[in-house]
């Protein structure tokens, strides 16, 4: 059974996926150690769903929650 060819996911390396390679799923530490100075200064990032908030601006009063808008209060 031949292994299966994976691309080194910093060089894009076309190599077998094979246990003897300690720096898998990357095709050499120099490829390992770039992509960990990436995750170090942030490069990846997951986008975060936008809130209520992100719509909303100090001109608007509007009040938004789940339930929908929160009504004024009476003094």
């Amino acid at each position: 059974m031949s292994k299966p060819i994976v691309k080194c996911p910093t060089c894009e390396k076309q190599q077998e996926w094979d246990s003897s390679n300690q720096f898998r799923p990357f095709c050499s530490e120099r490829c390992k150690q770039i992509d960990l100075g990436a995750w170090a200064n942030e490069e990846y990032q997951i986008p975060e769903s936008k809130s209520a908030s992100d719509y909303s601006s100090a001109e608007t009063e509007e009040h938004v929650d789940r339930d929908g808008a929160i009504p004024p209060t009476t003094h």
